[in-house]
């Protein structure tokens, strides 16, 4: 069961600690700056020299309002990237050769552009993503969803963090479990999950103030338990380090966890995670067009450093898809151990 704090947190909704208060919270730990973490490992400053994923952040509105959000969503939140931007978005992949385009939220089906976006980069042959709750599946305005995504051959990365109805309940509410599994069934019917082109993928983060076990080790567990009790299929499972930030920092702060958790990051420091951190070759644009080099950065309100175009309409005018990456105490959560991205871990 997810703590009792991390729950009320999350029932009440409501925007939590301002980004600027949320990183003075993890400046007053006293621990070292990550770039001097990376200057001590040899490594070079961060970098962004190619694009290899557009990640596109198109509002905050979604069905559920989960523990663990670090994007704090949730059904009362009003922030939803307008059809402008969503036409910035497509006119970017117009022009850049970016392969990925990965869109998140909230429970980025909502958004009323989405569609739009699937259809618009399909066109030009890129690679799309759907990061999805799967709940959204199952609600009145969406029963054809699924078959949408199907047909565009989107691959769905789906968060499930527990194969127990027990740990994913408490963390995204009563009864989500078993409606997580009747979408996934759905998703196995027209076949994804199968090994073939249409694939589905999922997502685990840990209950408490403590690291991910070992990735492998967990997708096996997964893919018995799933396949066993449920007849549930699914291609690969990632594994994502819960983040400092947004509701689960609120958690850390108001349990007394903070100091323990992010002293336990920076123990966990792993320089060989650096080169395959997910700042490295992606853009994260926000529902209002803002640019970042992360999606947590992006909750932060840490915007892509000075020198580079901020905006995408700025992104547009410039053409320069480089940068230096924007860095702080957060980022120990992404080279902690095996590795933290979106895409699971960085290193076996």
């Amino acid at each position: 069961m997810a703590p009792p704090m991390i729950q009320s947190l999350a029932s009440r909704g409501s925007p939590l600690a301002a980004p600027e208060r949320q990183l003075a919270m993890l400046s007053a730990t006293g621990i070292a700056t990550f770039e001097s973490a990376v200057e001590a490992a040899g490594a070079e400053p961060l970098k962004t020299d190619r694009v290899d994923v557009l990640q596109v952040n198109v509002g905050k509105l979604c069905n559920q309002t989960c523990a663990h959000c670090h994007v704090d969503a949730g059904p009362d939140r009003r922030e939803v990237m307008s059809a402008e931007t969503v036409a910035q978005v497509i006119e970017l992949l117009r022009r850049h050769p970016i392969p990925t385009l990965d869109i998140t939220g909230g429970a980025p089906e909502l958004n009323p552009g989405f569609r739009q976006l699937v259809r618009e980069a399909r066109a030009l042959g890129r690679h799309v993503i759907d990061r999805c709750n799967l709940t959204v599946l199952l609600t009145a305005p969406q029963a054809d969803l699924a078959g949408f995504l199907a047909s565009h051959e989107v691959e769905v990365i789906a968060s499930l963090p527990s194969f127990r109805s027990a740990g994913t309940d408490a963390q995204r509410g009563e009864g989500v479990f078993a409606k997580s599994i009747e979408a996934l069934r759905r998703l196995n019917a027209l076949g994804y999950g199968r090994g073939g082109p249409l694939r589905l993928n999922l997502v685990h983060n840990p209950v408490g103030a403590f690291l991910p076990g070992s990735q492998a080790s967990i997708e096996r567990d997964y893919r018995r338990e799933l396949e066993v009790r449920h007849g549930v299929g699914f291609d690969h499972l990632y594994t994502i380090t819960n983040m400092p930030i947004s509701r689960f920092l609120e958690y850390l702060e108001h349990s007394g966890n903070l100091q323990r958790y992010v002293e336990q990051l920076v123990q966990a420091f792993n320089p060989d995670a650096l080169d395959g951190l997910m700042c490295r070759s992606m853009i994260s644009v926000g529902w209002d067009g803002r640019l970042y080099d992360c999606d947590f950065n992006q909750m932060l309100g840490l915007t892509v450093s000075g020198d580079s175009p901020d905006t995408l309409e700025r992104l547009l005018a410039s053409g320069d898809l480089r940068r230096r990456v924007r860095t702080d105490r957060h980022c120990y959560g992404c080279t902690a151990g095996a590795g933290s991205s979106c895409g699971g871990a960085l290193r076996s």
